[in-house]
């Protein structure tokens, strides 16, 4: 429920309370909103081009080859030093720009008629979060509530001065004066072309009937006015940033629902329309899944042992060489069966190589004492 607040003098008091209307609940979504304002603001553009004839209004021709210059265009004439020098292409002095900018081109988008009133409905529910509104900039600390509801003796003011002190009352004049102090010259050119100064966006006043209430408005700086059938997301989210002030009184608020229609009832003012619904009631996933209900009936975590496999040398292990190569089994066994018979062919050897062994060891001491009894006798016959 929210409270519509009346105005007397200078202080506001609340009043009765009504429900809080359907599109406050909306999914708010920063994405849609910011692609439809891009596009949106594309619209009110004024199609601009150089002139046509621009760096083309030279006698300019080409000399041709042969005259070691290049093929640019060169001024005719003579007797003066603009005689002779390149003309037309962008590289030169007072040449033409490349490619030339023409009003023909495609200044205005097309957007869904579904995703404007989307993201329409977004900045709405967006307006009720004291959150998103203080994080825009502006000064709601004296508000009473979100969103802003006043009665609809607002609609009746005629004189600046009343607005104010209505305004002051509830809180919300301390934004108006914050957009005041803003004003600043523009930066860049556009100082001289009618749009000199720039200024913040104050509070956005929506209406259901204009008895006297634009007049009053108007010359307040940065607060703007709209009709609750006209809702505009340029208004509604300047720069395309949601959390604009809105401050609606009591008829509008009531049309809230009629205009956007709700959940389970379709729009009374666009054909066919209802209002989108989130995929999740409760966004909050981590209280979902902790919660009682879902934890009663999910299994146990599962406690697997995880056992690093050994990694084995082929070169080193029979049992990995044979996963790798099943022949090395058959080529083992080869092996091992030479290796076998020539064992077999050492043993029947060795009688024989002992006794080899034995006679040269006995015979070693004769050969020497021949030797030395040669030596000795000195008996060489050359």
């Amino acid at each position: 429920m929210v409270s519509v607040f009346k105005i007397e003098g200078d202080k506001a008091t609340a009043g009765a309370q009504v429900a809080l209307p359907a599109v406050f609940l909306a999914p708010i979504r920063p994405d849609i909103v910011q692609y439809v304002h891009t596009n949106m603001n594309k619209n009110k553009r004024q199609a601009y081009s150089v002139a046509e004839k621009a760096g083309h209004q030279h006698s300019a021709e080409s000399w041709g080859t042969g005259r070691a210059v290049s093929r640019i265009p060169r001024v005719s004439g003579g007797g003066t030093n603009r005689s002779g020098q390149a003309a037309f292409g962008n590289m030169c002095r007072k040449g033409r720009m490349f490619a030339p900018t023409k009003i023909w081109r495609k200044w205005h988008r097309k957007i869904n008629v579904n995703q404007r009133r989307y993201a329409v409905v977004s900045a709405l529910a967006a307006s009720a979060l004291p959150a998103l509104v203080m994080a825009r900039g502006h000064r709601v600390a004296g508000v009473p509530q979100m969103p802003l509801v006043v009665s609809d003796e607002f609609e009746g003011l005629i004189k600046t001065k009343t607005a104010v002190e209505s305004l002051t009352a509830i809180g919300a004049y301390a934004d108006v004066e914050k957009a005041k102090a803003s004003t600043k010259i523009r930066t860049g050119q556009g100082k001289m072309r009618n749009r000199r100064h720039v200024q913040r966006r104050g509070p956005l006043v929506v209406y259901a009937n204009d008895n006297g209430l634009t007049r009053a408005l108007r010359n307040l700086p940065g607060v703007d006015v709209a009709h609750v059938s006209r809702l505009n997301l340029l208004q509604l989210a300047p720069g395309g940033h949601l959390g604009r002030f809105v401050i609606f009184t009591a008829s509008a608020f009531a049309q809230l629902d009629a205009v956007y229609g709700t959940a389970t009832e379709v729009s009374q003012h666009k054909s066919g329309y209802m209002l989108p619904r989130a995929l999740l009631a409760n966004a909050d996933l981590t209280r979902l899944i902790n919660s009682d209900e879902v934890q009663s009936v999910v299994r146990p975590k599962a406690e697997r042992v995880r056992v690093a496999r050994q990694k084995k040398n082929p070169l080193k292990n029979l049992g990995a060489l044979i996963k790798l190569n099943p022949y090395a089994l058959a080529h083992r066994r080869q092996e091992l069966k030479y290796q076998l018979a020539v064992a077999a062919k050492k043993a029947a050897k060795a009688p024989k190589t002992a006794c080899v062994k034995e006679h040269a060891k006995a015979h070693k001491a004769i050969k020497k004492s021949k030797y030395a009894t040669l030596v000795s006798e000195e008996a060489y016959d050359f």
